[in-house]
């Protein structure tokens, strides 16, 4: 019996030309589009379970299984929900459970008091998910105008890879993306990490899903930033872990140069514009 899932996944193959994909005409075939053989190897699945997803056979694929369907077929931001949204219908992933208690954005009032002490330099505190739960002054004034302090639970995973500020703002996006998401397999769960990450993957798309199977490491460098005002700064990064804080971490920044520490000096005596 057909699915919404299946009718989908099979009616969007059908839409594709293979010469889009880079995929070389093979001469004659049965229905027009993506050979389902094409697909199943884009997506890193097999024929046989593509088969059963498409003749609503399985009703059940995992959130890393519609994020690979979702990889392969190219599809927008708005397909990706829609996807997600016909693989809950349909009964597949994650229907039926509870989420997940979500963890704690409260911060210690000793940890606060640490950034207090810390003041005027660039340090905040944040989880394995990228929510920034404190900050100092420093801190928010190295990202003023980034967009990332924008929204009531500013979350720095979500910035990179949903705001296009966020390339601007980090010229070595790619690196920052690795970072995040290899980050994401130390918690503050398994199960908190699995409801995040299918979540953000509609939103964030393939650069995000493709980094999720990925388990080595990146190279932790200094971090570069270019400044909405100009400055270019580079920063060394010490991470602190705080025990008993589901997984929370004080994150020092140190200037890597001395250009970087000029700029944040001639930032701090800027003075502020009156907003009217």
């Amino acid at each position: 019996m057909a699915t919404p899932l299946g009718d989908f996944v099979r009616a969007k193959r059908d839409s594709i030309q293979p010469e889009s994909f880079g995929i070389p005409d093979r001469g004659r075939r049965r229905s027009p589009g993506l050979r389902r053989s094409d697909l199943a190897s884009r997506a890193g699945i097999s024929v046989e379970y593509l088969t059963r997803i498409e003749q609503g056979r399985d009703r059940n694929p995992s959130p890393s299984v519609v994020n690979a369907l979702a990889d392969a077929l190219s599809l927008d931001t708005a397909e990706r929900q829609h996807l997600r949204y016909l693989a809950k219908i349909t009964g597949g992933a994650c229907v039926g459970r509870r989420r997940p208690e979500p963890p704690s954005r409260e911060v210690r009032p000793t940890v606060l008091a640490t950034l207090h002490l810390m003041e005027p330099a660039v340090a905040f505190v944040t989880n394995r998910l990228g929510d920034v739960l404190a900050a100092t002054a420093g801190f928010e004034l190295m990202v003023r105008g980034s967009g990332l302090l924008e929204t009531d639970a500013p979350n720095l995973t979500r910035f990179v890879f949903t705001d296009p500020r966020a390339r601007a703002f980090f010229p070595e996006w790619d690196q920052v993306a690795d970072e995040q998401v290899f980050d994401l397999w130390f918690g503050p769960s398994a199960e908190v990490s699995e409801w995040f990450t299918a979540e953000l993957a509609p939103a964030a798309g393939e650069e995000f899903t493709r980094r999720l199977n990925r388990h080595l490491p990146p190279p932790r460098v200094p971090l570069r930033i270019k400044h909405p005002s100009g400055y270019e700064l580079c920063w060394h990064r010490e991470p602190l872990d705080l025990s008993g804080t589901d997984g929370q971490m004080l994150v020092v920044l140190l200037p890597a140069d001395e250009a970087t520490e000029q700029a944040m000096d001639r930032l701090r005596q800027r003075p502020l514009r009156a907003i009217s």
